[in-house]
């Protein structure tokens, strides 16, 4: 089983929770384990498409999968993924 971290601005959208466990044998199956669980996620992480929205990274055990084999990438036990929004603006 994996952990899930939620950020803060999508915790709304994943029953208030920072965490949420899942299983998965990916990062892929996981990412979709968590919006079954909690459908209204999915809208904010994946566009019409079905692939991860451009400003959604994502981190297994503090490393970036796009580095490693994106949704494909394997889970062990134990493991934490880590849901990062960009954020953009300023001046």
């Amino acid at each position: 089983m994996a952990k899930i971290l939620i950020p803060t601005p999508l915790r709304q959208f994943a029953g208030g929770n920072d965490t949420v466990d899942v299983t998965g044998a990916t990062v892929g199956e996981a990412l979709t384990a968590l919006t079954t669980a909690h459908p209204d996620l999915r809208k904010n992480l994946y566009n019409d498409a079905g692939a991860l929205r451009s400003f959604v990274n994502v981190y297994l055990n503090d490393e970036d999968i796009r580095y490693l084999s994106k949704d494909a990438t394997p889970l062990s036990d134990g493991d934490t993924i880590s849901i990062v929004p960009s954020i953009a603006g300023g001046r």
